[in-house]
């Protein structure tokens, strides 16, 4: 098992107030399950998250999925950090505040310099998918054995 892997199995069951990723820490899932290269994140929606519809906004559910393909390419324990080239959504069904999805993630193709990421979003049962993402990541310079 790789130390990142064993990492993120650490923090199963717990939120995301330590993250490194700021975007996370203000998402704030909690990790459901981490294997390399596929993770689970449950999100409890809240009200800042919604639109005037007073439903979970098209841009928080591209946010979190791609802050959680983000940790699913960092969960492969790479030599170099990977940045999002685009990023795709279909939208199915929407969430409410106080509703917990499921984002479900998994890195679909790892290539030498671009990862193709997919990411499945639910509701809480995951009888229902509410969005469906994917995005292509590319290798960049920074060295992540400096951090």
């Amino acid at each position: 098992m790789n130390k990142v892997i064993a990492f993120f199995k650490s923090k199963i069951g717990k939120d995301s107030k330590d993250s490194i990723s700021p975007l996370m820490q203000w998402l704030n899932p909690t990790l459901i399950s981490a294997e390399e290269g596929k993770l689970e994140f449950a999100h409890t929606i809240r009200k800042e998250m919604t639109n005037p519809l007073n439903i979970l906004h098209g841009g928080i559910t591209a946010s979190i999925m791609d802050d959680a393909m983000g940790a699913a390419v960092y969960s492969l324990n790479n030599t170099h950090a990977y940045t999002t080239v685009n990023l795709s959504v279909d939208y199915f069904k929407s969430a409410k505040a106080g509703d917990t999805i499921i984002a479900q993630t998994n890195i679909v193709k790892k290539g030498n310099q671009i990862m193709n990421a997919e990411c499945l979003v639910w509701n809480s049962d995951k009888t229902s998918l509410i969005a469906k993402g994917h995005s292509n990541l590319i290798k960049t310079k920074m060295d992540l054995s400096q951090s």
